[in-house]
């Protein structure tokens, strides 16, 4: 090495990057280059300053690193003469931002080769016009297809969900369905029974002390304690042996309405000493229908009840009727989410909820966190292969929020870890998955809203942890 902190043309020829260059080519950049010192502990360049200069490790130790949550995080470490790194990218020049995509510290005391960027860009692109093209079109090709495939993975996520949430309604709808029809049926018989039973054979207090019973019924179907099916069954055996002691006709049909009303041999005893012998089946018959009512009544609440909580659950979850930043709980997210794919998780799968309601709303966009919580739980139950326990938990990490999403699946193999947020890596089946979910989900938690995305597994216990800000970013 020469004492002017310059390299000569044969001395740049060490450094393989340079090995197969000519000499005139070795001779521009050996006048344009220049040696440059860093002291143990120093930035060589930063992650997001402008991307002027383009360096060759010489001598030392120097450390990659990415800037995550405001943290900077070692990505490699190197002694290995003539790594390089800085402004890899100058030979496309203006088509994208040249700015640094890491931050190179220097571990040791290291001499590195450095080139202005607008040296090193352009002489790449005339030495190498072919390989340029290459380049070029690998890399907006690879940015276009990962737009591409980005949002085809969010269509298909839509698509699943929009299936799920179809099936989910369906199911309700129809109970409504069929309970009003019923329904409707039995009006029109309490009202020939009412006819019966009022055309005359009973005086006006019998008739009153009827109502009464019925209203009465009404209440006792309300609240009927829940029974196991054994028990359900002998109450049923001996409501039948009752009414058949008394002639009512159809009481192995009559008797199960009853006893899911709360109706025992007791309470019918005051119905028959109310209406006589004459009129017992007529206001039994009645009673039944009112129990019937009441109960197709309660189905039909419990089936709109449904939908208007699933249609709830997806304006949170598609966030259609809020802007796109906002302060939010993050719990409804998750609830949110879950509802959505319900038609996902199937009945071998467990799911916890571990919710700490002390921590705060977190800022940011929810929508987009919802395509986090998606991917995630959709990876998990892939995972479980429909059998296992899928755990949503939160808690509070410093000034954080942490969400941990865990399952008891196979677990991820140590040996593909590293690789599971680079875009396209994928372990599912040939159409199964495109490998942009967790990459998505790293670029919406990382760059999006400042915050980490972190995993750990072994077989029966993955998770994977959303750190969240809980301070408002500056300028959303």
């Amino acid at each position: 090495m020469t004492a002017t902190d310059r390299l000569t043309p044969a001395e740049l020829r060490t450094l393989f990057l340079f090995e197969a260059l000519d000499d005139a080519q070795l001779a521009r950049f050996a006048e344009h280059g220049r040696v440059e010192r860093r002291p143990a502990g120093s930035p060589v360049y930063l992650e997001g300053d402008p991307a002027t200069c383009f360096y060759v490790l010489l001598h030392g130790t120097v450390s990659m690193r990415r800037r995550i949550r405001g943290d900077d995080v070692e990505v490699s470490r190197t002694d290995q003469r003539g790594v390089y790194g800085g402004a890899v990218q100058s030979y496309i020049g203006d088509k994208i931002d040249q700015v640094y995509s890491n931050s190179l510290h220097a571990i040791t005391d290291c001499e590195l080769f450095t080139l202005p960027a607008g040296v090193f860009g352009p002489a790449v692109r005339e030495w190498f016009p072919m390989a340029m093209h290459l380049l070029e079109g690998l890399f907006f090709g690879m940015r276009a297809s990962q737009t591409i495939v980005g949002e085809r993975e969010r269509l298909l996520a839509l698509g699943s969900l929009s299936a799920g949430l179809t099936h989910e309604l369906n199911n309700p709808a129809a109970a409504a369905v069929r309970a009003t029809s019923s329904l409707r049926d039995r009006v029109a018989k309490m009202r020939h029974k009412l006819a019966l039973i009022a055309d005359g054979r009973l005086d006006g207090s019998r008739l009153h002390e009827l109502v009464e019973l019925q209203e009465a019924a009404v209440k006792r179907a309300a609240t009927a304690p829940q029974m196991t099916a054994m028990e359900t069954a002998d109450a049923e055996d001996t409501l039948a042996d009752w009414l058949d002691e008394r002639d009512i006709t159809g009481s192995w049909d009559i008797a199960p309405t009853l006893v899911a009303g709360g109706i025992d041999t007791a309470w019918l005893s005051k119905v028959s000493a109310a209406v006589g012998d004459e009129g017992l089946a007529s206001a039994i018959a009645w009673i039944t229908y009112t129990i019937d009512t009441e109960m197709l009544m309660g189905e039909i609440d419990d089936a709109v009840t449904r939908i208007s909580g699933l249609v709830a659950a997806a304006k949170q979850y598609s966030q259609l009727d809020r802007s796109p930043y906002q302060t939010t709980d993050v719990h409804e997210l998750l609830d949110a989410t879950l509802a959505m794919m319900q038609a996902k998780i199937g009945p071998g799968v467990r799911t916890v909820r571990e919710y700490d309601r002390t921590v705060p709303s977190v800022p940011g966009y929810p929508a987009e966190l919802n395509q986090v919580w998606t991917n995630l739980i959709d990876n998990a139950l892939a995972a479980m292969d429909g059998e296992g326990t899928l755990t949503l938990r939160t808690s509070r990490d410093g000034d954080m929020l942490a969400v941990e999403v865990a399952d008891t699946g196979v677990g991820i193999p140590e040996q593909i870890r590293p690789r599971i947020f680079e875009p396209f890596f994928t372990t599912k089946g040939v159409g199964e998955g495109t490998g942009l979910g967790l990459d998505i989900s790293y670029r919406i938690v990382v760059n999006k809203h400042h915050g980490d995305i972190r995993v750990r597994s072994v077989p029966g216990d993955t998770r994977f942890t959303v750190l969240l800000p809980l301070a408002p970013d500056a300028s959303p």
